[in-house]
């Protein structure tokens, strides 16, 4: 298909397209005259993923530059693969250190170490974690740190079925588009339904039903 198609197809205007070529996002068209290339599946398979990484991931160019890197390598096992997505859905935050933050650390490192969680030092969720907790306990709630192995316990039911749902993906772009949706969205989906959950107990402890 010719790069007019490929954009009609995807909903990605031609300049865009040509702007992910320049970046290394998406491989060039075949050439089929100085001046014309085509296009096939791979391409709108790839810009497809590119924009599930882009609008919905909210990943930067160069971070969707380092996942398209990733699948493109076969030496690249699908558990490292897919931590190169989860790592750039993670929010960074900029922290000065202080006394409050290794404390959040050594939180961390304990709760982690306690679980038996495969998960190394500096991964970018851990220490997220850190500055939540860190900032809870500025906030002088502290004591909601009480409730971590609750939250550990939901977040590893959560995990199997996240993972449980894309590993029926065999071709490593639908792995990855599977990933990022689902966190994604998933995070919206388990929200909402803490706060129905939410409702419901505050309503049978402190509430009368209506």
């Amino acid at each position: 298909m010719r790069i007019g198609e490929l954009s009609r197809r995807t909903g990605v205007s031609i300049p865009t397209i040509k702007f992910y070529v320049r970046e290394g996002l998406l491989p060039a068209g075949e050439l089929t005259s100085p001046n014309q290339a085509s296009y096939g599946e791979t391409h709108e398979q790839r810009l497809r993923l590119i924009r599930a990484l882009l609008d919905v991931g909210g990943l930067s160019v160069a971070a969707v530059r380092e996942v398209i890197l990733a699948i493109d390598d076969p030496d690249r096992s699908v558990h490292k693969l897919l931590g190169t997505v989860a790592s750039g859905l993670v929010p960074r935050y900029d922290r000065e250190p202080n006394a409050g933050m290794e404390d959040a650390r050594k939180q961390v490192a304990a709760l982690i170490a306690g679980r038996g969680w495969r998960v190394q030092p500096g991964n970018p969720a851990s220490e997220a974690l850190a500055v939540a907790l860190a900032a809870v306990d500025e906030a002088g709630h502290g004591s909601f740190a009480g409730v971590l192995e609750a939250y550990a316990d939901a977040a590893e039911r959560v995990a199997r079925a996240d993972l449980g749902w894309v590993a029926h993906n065999l071709a490593r772009e639908e792995l990855v588009e599977s990933v990022v949706v689902g966190t994604v969205i998933g995070d919206a989906i388990f929200s909402a339904l803490r706060r129905m959950a939410q409702t419901d107990t505050s309503d049978r402890m402190y509430g009368q039903a209506t």
